[in-house]
């Protein structure tokens, strides 16, 4: 399994979805309590539970991490590792990785800097107010002292998405032939 983490506009969700694309990567189904919006499929995008659900699912132990995030909860479940498959986590989630010790969970942080990453938002579309808030927030989630050990570090910034998604793909598949 393919974990990714790094802050804001470092390239995880294209590489993800490039993997997918590329490699048959499949991203890991996560489960949430918001409601499903329109073009939304159960099961597809997310799975769609209650909060009393997903307190319960909490409960039995069946999530690696979760997050309360604008009002609802968000979590990926145990059931979701496995071989071939792809998420994108904050730094609290990647440390729950972490924490299972399972060597078939290989990790990458990817790595660019802070003006690399405004520009990209700018350049997405993002506002621009909310582009220096997620700088700043990042400024300090992704703080060098309290990142989790990862197995991979990777340089996202001078290098295009399709070069990163091979580099990662490459590291994953040696790791996972062992």
């Amino acid at each position: 399994m393919i974990v990714l983490s790094g802050p804001s506009a470092s390239g995880k969700t294209e590489v993800a979805k490039l993997l997918a694309k590329k490699y048959s990567i499949v991203k890991v189904i996560t489960t949430t309590t918001r409601p499903m919006r329109v073009n939304e499929v159960n099961g597809r995008d997310y799975f769609f539970v209650s909060e009393e659900e997903f307190l319960k699912m909490e409960k039995d132990n069946r999530f690696v991490e979760t997050t309360l995030y604008n009002g609802y909860y968000y979590g990926s479940t145990k059931d979701q590792i496995a071989d071939n498959k792809c998420i994108v986590v904050d730094p609290i989630g990647l440390a729950k990785y972490i924490e299972l010790g399972n060597e078939r969970i290989i990790t990458f942080f990817l790595e660019s800097n802070e003006e690399t990453r405004h520009k990209r938002m700018l350049e997405r579309g993002d506002d621009p107010q909310i582009a220096i808030k997620r700088i700043e927030h990042d400024r300090k989630a992704f703080k060098n002292d309290s990142l989790p050990k990862v197995n991979y570090h990777i340089e996202s910034e001078t290098s295009d998405v399709e070069t990163v998604c091979d580099k990662i793909y490459s590291l994953y598949y040696i790791n996972k032939r062992k």
